[in-house]
Parts: structure tokens; sequence; C-alpha cells
């Protein structure tokens, strides 16, 4: 490859961000699984053989401390309070989103299910949680909302 790998993978990961919004964590998940597939990439093309070989998987390590076995870890506890880690994979993010579930192939309501989290709780680190909803009571009950339950309280 001409490019360096590092500039290509930034290329693309922004390509890729100026398409949709993306949070840090989806950012950061975008930059590394594309760096690893361009590592493979790049050995295939030494090695002369081609890329659509199974070449073994580069990987960042991670220090022991975040690698958490997804078996040992109580679904309860992987909800922390400035972190939220992926039960399936054991990554770690302030939210969970829809869009990181989908790269194990589950919805927000699959992954609760399976993991025994009831449908209302969220999927955020309890930092954030608590940040939003201070929020949300400091710019009050929207008047619309407000009519709204009005007027089913005096049944109209």
């Amino acid at each position: 490859m001409s490019k360096k790998l590092f500039e290509l993978c930034a290329e693309l990961v922004m390509a890729q961000a100026s398409g949709r919004s993306m949070t840090t964590e989806e950012m950061e998940e975008a930059l590394l699984k594309t760096f690893s597939t361009l590592q493979k990439i790049q050995k295939a093309e030494d090695m002369g053989v081609p890329a659509s070989i199974q070449i073994p998987e580069v990987r960042e390590e991670r220090p022991a401390a975040e690698a958490v076995p997804k078996a040992a870890m109580d679904p309860k506890s992987s909800i922390q309070e400035d972190r939220v880690i992926c039960l399936e994979c054991g990554s770690q993010f302030r939210q969970l989103t829809a869009n990181h579930l989908k790269s194990h192939g589950l919805t927000p309501r699959e992954y609760k299910k399976k993991w025994g989290f009831r449908l209302k709780d969220s999927l955020a680190a309890k930092s954030l949680t608590r940040a939003r909803s201070e929020a949300a009571k400091e710019r009050g009950i929207p008047d619309k909302l407000r009519e709204f339950l009005e007027s089913r309280k005096h049944g109209h």
C-alpha cells in the first residue's frame, strides 16, 4: 500500500463519520476494526496471498484490567458509574448503542432479554443516566405534555 495504514484508516473512518453521527466510542471501535482489517490485507499482500484467505487477526493487546470475560461478569455489574461493559465482547462505553449491539447481531431489546435486564433499563453508565435525568428536570415538563396530562386527569 502506498499510504501508511493509519492514514488510510483515518481517511476511511472520517468518510464514514461524515455520513452519519458517531459517538467517540463508535469512532474508536471503527478505527480499531478498520486498522486491524487493513493490517490483515497488508499482511496478505506481503505474503502474496489473496486477501480473501483467512489471515490470523492482528489484535490490539488490552490491559488485563480491561479484558472482561463475558461469562464471569454479572450483567447488573456491567452497568457501572462511568462506563458500561458490553457482555458480548467486553468493550467499554459510556452507553451501549444500537449500532454497537448490531455488530453482535442483537437489538437493544434482544440484548436486554438475553442478559436479564428489564426492557426499561438503560444501557448507559449511571453517571450519564443521572446527568440526563437532571437536565430533563431542569427543563421541566414541556407545556404540551403538561396540557395533555391535565386533560387526561379531568377526563377531557
